[in-house]
């Protein structure tokens, strides 16, 4: 039976200021979008973005992810609470992020993005999609380190044991969705965009990528404990990933039949 490491949160601190691990992988995260950016700037199919577009990119992409994510726990997970207690939706500190509510965010700050430099929302999002597994990668690592979202009980020879939080062997899901939404996904998406693609197809093949690898996980991962399994024995992640699959999916269809045989857009009609 394996168990958990029980990192120290704090990877390093130099006086009053702690450095945590968390914080290094949102650190790392930025890094390999800068660096990956970088790179299919100049060697992918996608031409025409500047460091300073990247830099600008990034900064719109962390508010969204930021204002979003919060956003989304408020209202997915917890609206009765928040209602009650407005004001702790400003205490971040305290945890409480929901992907799918900093995608949204992200969708909007790719929007306003795109009007700022003359660029349609699908072109932003074809470019960024492939740089945002990693991100993911490390933010799961992240939640590992910390011991946090663990998995349901099970009996599988790889289960581990989580101590700060019971003694029940589970599932340790942080690595399932790491593996999966993470690096997987990452190496999926930068074969199928390295190649000149109809515009949205890389979108919603992300989409639909991640949708169909948070649903597998959430298999494993235990449900918050307030929520539990909702209808038909799915829990919320689940039932919000589905929308994610499908709207990939009709993405990548709309993309392709409005696509001649070279690869190339036709334009709307």
């Amino acid at each position: 039976m394996l168990v958990h490491p029980q990192f120290d949160p704090i990877a390093l601190s130099v006086g009053p200021l702690a450095i945590r691990w968390y914080g290094l992988m949102y650190l790392v995260a930025f890094v390999l979008f800068i660096v990956l950016g970088r790179y299919r700037a100049r060697s992918g199919p996608e031409r025409g973005w500047t460091a300073e577009d990247l830099d600008n990119l990034l900064f719109y992409g962390v508010l969204g992810v930021v204002l979003g994510g919060r956003l989304g726990y408020v209202l997915f997970y917890k609206p009765m609470y928040y209602l009650q207690h407005p004001l702790e939706i400003l205490y971040v500190w305290q945890g409480g992020m929901a992907f799918h509510g900093g995608l949204l965010g992200v969708l909007v700050a790719l929007w306003l993005f795109g009007r700022k430099t003359n660029r349609s929302f699908l072109q932003v999002g074809d470019f960024v999609a492939p740089l945002v597994p990693t991100g993911l990668a490390a933010g799961r690592m992240g939640n590992f380190i910390n011991g946090e979202l663990v998995g349901r009980v099970t009996d599988v020879p790889w289960a581990m044991i989580f101590p700060q939080v019971d003694n029940l062997p589970r599932h340790p899901s942080q690595l399932y969705q790491f593996f999966g939404e993470g690096l997987l996904l990452f190496a999926l998406l930068w074969w199928f965009s390295g190649k000149a693609r109809p515009r949205a197809a890389v979108s919603g093949f992300f989409l639909t990528g991640y949708g169909v690898f948070r649903f597998l996980a959430e298999f494993g991962r235990q449900p918050d404990d307030f929520l539990g399994l909702l209808g038909f024995g799915l829990s919320m992640g689940q039932w919000l990933s589905l929308p994610m699959i499908i709207a990939g999916i009709l993405m990548m269809v709309w993309a392709y039949r409005r696509a001649d045989y070279s690869g190339t857009t036709r334009p709307a009609r």
